[in-house]
């Protein structure tokens, strides 16, 4: 029995071609936004790049400078930086439009989870730049000065030193997003905060080999790398077991709730005193014909009563809702009534979900 699917439903699907037309809309508004950013960036190429090359300039020796070994790379590398300074202020922009083309798609709690990631994603990314700008570029280029053998120059081409820093801005920026990555390997079910804890031994080794692949071959500059590294995938570990503990919580008020709207309110009869056991005064023995009576009444009683077929319809949607909501314990509860009080139909209807929960 198909379930209708109402118009406001966020499981109603929309055809493929107008997801294509909200897709190309977006990419469009997000062309534009860059486009807007690099008119304010590119009157400020030259002054971007020299921001950009301080680092090196102050570790040159004294009386080099930076050369430009093509024609065109005293226009191509500040226009480049100028290109990606762009992309990073309409950062902001560029995220709106890609959460207003999926959101439509996920559900409340999904909702609640990705904003918060594009958020601090965007944050650790930008933070590992500044990272990266002001505490390891001095101790790269100062290491290379220092090695750059006698008789030797250290006169850096313009163009690869921007190929250069922006190589090792994504190398940081990236390795920043360690607790987002670890958030996110929880939330989908890859693994646990207790299996993630458990390796950390691995997890340090692992962040030393690539401070030693990213950073000159110095002690000083692979631990400035490894140990950022090691500290925010403590702090994804921490944050995903608040994150654990309170989904547990909503599935655990969820199938409560579920369980008290199906059998209402309940009252736990009380405990007998002591003085209760025993035949109350006046109490006779019943005859055999109220013997029989009785019994018959109890036999009636453990045949469960049919339900009506609107309200077991109801519980098949309230379980596929639950399904959907990634609660199968409450979802199973009222599947398994619809087996009892159900028709042949609605029970194959309960079945087949019961069969997408298993697999």
């Amino acid at each position: 029995m198909a379930l209708p699917i109402e118009p406001d439903d966020p499981g109603a699907e929309q055809p493929f071609i107008s997801h294509l037309i909200e897709l190309r809309d977006r990419m469009i508004w997000m062309l534009v936004g860059v486009g807007v950013a690099l008119a304010v960036t590119f009157p400020f190429a030259n002054d971007i790049y020299t921001y950009v090359a301080t680092p090196l300039i102050a570790k040159l020796p004294q009386g080099s400078h930076m050369i430009a070994t093509q024609v065109i790379s005293p226009f191509l590398a500040p226009f480049k930086l100028a290109l990606m300074a762009a992309v990073f202020l309409a950062m902001p922009w560029l995220l709106y439009q890609l959460w207003a083309f999926v959101a439509p798609g996920l559900y409340r709690h999904e909702k609640r989870l990705a904003v918060p990631l594009l958020v601090a994603s965007v944050v650790l990314f930008y933070v590992g730049m500044v990272f990266a700008y002001y505490l390891v570029f001095p101790l790269i280029f100062g290491f290379m000065a220092a090695t750059t053998p006698a008789g030797v120059s250290m006169m850096t081409d313009i163009t690869a030193y921007l190929d250069f820093v922006l190589a090792l801005f994504f190398a940081f920026g990236l390795a920043f997003e360690v607790p987002v990555a670890t958030i996110l390997l929880v939330a989908i079910g890859v693994t646990t905060p207790a299996a993630l804890a458990a390796k950390r031994p691995y997890i340090v080794v692992g962040a030393f080999l690539v401070g030693m692949v990213l950073t000159p071959p110095d002690v000083f500059s692979q631990t400035m790398l490894a140990i950022p590294m090691w500290l925010l995938f403590e702090l994804g570990v921490l944050f995903s077991r608040v994150l654990v503990r309170d989904r547990a919580a909503r599935e655990a008020a969820a199938a409560t709730n579920a369980a008290a709207q199906d059998a209402g309110a309940s009252l736990v009869p009380p405990t007998p005193e002591a003085d209760d056991f025993g035949p109350p005064p006046g109490w006779r023995p019943p005859s055999d014909a109220q013997h029989e009576s009785e019994l018959d009444h109890a036999d009636a009683a453990l045949v469960p009563p049919r339900a009506a077929p609107d309200a077991v319809d109801d519980k098949i949607r309230r379980a596929n809702r639950l399904r959907e909501l990634e609660n199968p314990l409450a979802a199973r509860k009222l599947l398994y009534q619809v087996l009892e009080e159900g028709d042949a139909a609605q029970r194959q209807v309960a079945r087949n979900i019961l069969n997408e929960i298993d697999s």
